[in-house]
């Protein structure tokens, strides 16, 4: 933290501390320019003290925003979330009476479930969706 975004204000304690309490500045008040963060402390019998504690009070509350930020921009990369329940599945799975695998959103099936579940071949899955999704993508722009 810069000192040139922080503006450290001193003042006197409250509240019951004997003789010396209207008599010394133990309080502190540090505001960070930037963000708008105001932190006050007046725990400690002395000033250094409480200052100590008020910056670690805003770095911890700058990081939090930080990580905030973090997250966003990561959810924003991911795409939306859906809740994970019956009716949001990806994927249909039957294995009796019949055999097949169903994309449910693209609606690319097959009926060799043994590749797909034993060796893992989902490449016409994925091609399905992209093309989907590339198709929704398109609609939407055309509707906007």
């Amino acid at each position: 933290i810069s000192p040139d975004d922080i503006r450290v204000d001193v003042y006197h304690a409250s509240g019951p501390g004997g003789q010396g309490v209207n008599t010394t500045d133990s309080a502190v008040r540090v505001t960070h320019f930037p963000s708008g963060i105001v932190v006050t402390c007046q725990n400690e019998r002395s000033q250094i003290q409480n200052k100590a504690a008020c910056m670690q009070i805003l770095k911890a509350r700058l990081y939090e925003i930080e990580l905030e930020k973090r997250a966003e921009a990561l959810d924003e990369i991911r795409g939306p979330k859906t809740t994970i329940g019956f009716g949001n599945q990806i994927r249909s799975y039957v294995l009796y009476p019949y055999q097949m695998v169903k994309d449910l959103r693209s609606g690319v099936e097959t009926s060799n479930v043994e590749a797909v579940l034993d060796d893992g071949d989902l490449d016409p899955f994925v091609i399905g969706y992209h093309r989907w999704a590339t198709g929704n993508a398109d609609a939407e722009s055309q509707s906007a």
